[in-house]
């Protein structure tokens, strides 16, 4: 595999982190200081790519279990939360927006799992090419990095929608969150 395949990988697979973060950004009334994002993101970065050198690490023995599992693990993580969003969200009547489900650190680990699984998919078929180890740090590297701009993105563009969305936001977040989880089961069980 050459490096622009590596690359074009990566940024593939950030694609639902860009998505979850954008979610969480409209969700999120109150300004992030530094740290929260710089938390937010990388706990996304970390498990996308974490999980890419796990999948590559595990390689031929569990291939099969893993591909026929990681949809119905994402469609179920993404659902729940964004079932959770859209309770709370109808729930309230005047009260504000509470914090985003990206400031609850166990939310933000299930969502970071959540968008990460099909990376362990991949690291499993680079190993089944054979990708030697300094091409898979380099890869692991550039989706670290991908990522990392990719949550970054979503999250700031979503906090400047999120101000014109208004206290519905979190319905709106958990909709796209349940979308995102339909859209990876229905291409997996349509492939």
């Amino acid at each position: 595999m050459s490096y622009i395949e590596l690359f074009l990988l990566a940024a593939g697979l950030c694609f639902d982190t860009f998505a979850v973060s954008l979610t969480g950004g409209i969700c999120t009334q109150d300004s992030l200081g530094r740290r929260q994002i710089l938390k937010i993101i990388l706990c996304f970065a970390v498990f996308q790519a974490g999980l890419s050198f796990a999948g590559w690490l595990l390689g031929y023995s569990v291939s099969d279990y893993i591909s026929k599992m990681d949809h119905w693990v994402a469609f179920v993580l993404l659902g729940y939360i964004g079932v959770k969003m859209i309770v709370e969200g109808c729930s309230r009547e005047d009260e504000a927006v509470s914090k985003s489900s990206l400031l609850n650190p166990r939310q933000l680990v299930l969502l970071s799992i959540a968008t990460s699984i099909d990376a362990v998919a991949v690291g499993i078929s680079l190993a089944l090419v054979k990708l030697p180890f300094l091409k898979i740090g380099i890869c692991t590297a550039m989706v670290f990095v991908c990522t990392a701009l990719a949550s970054l993105a979503g999250l700031l563009g979503g906090r400047r929608l999120g101000a014109s969305v208004g206290k519905k936001s979190e319905i709106l977040g958990g909709l796209i969150l349940i979308a995102i989880g339909a859209r990876i089961l229905i291409e997996h069980l349509t492939a």
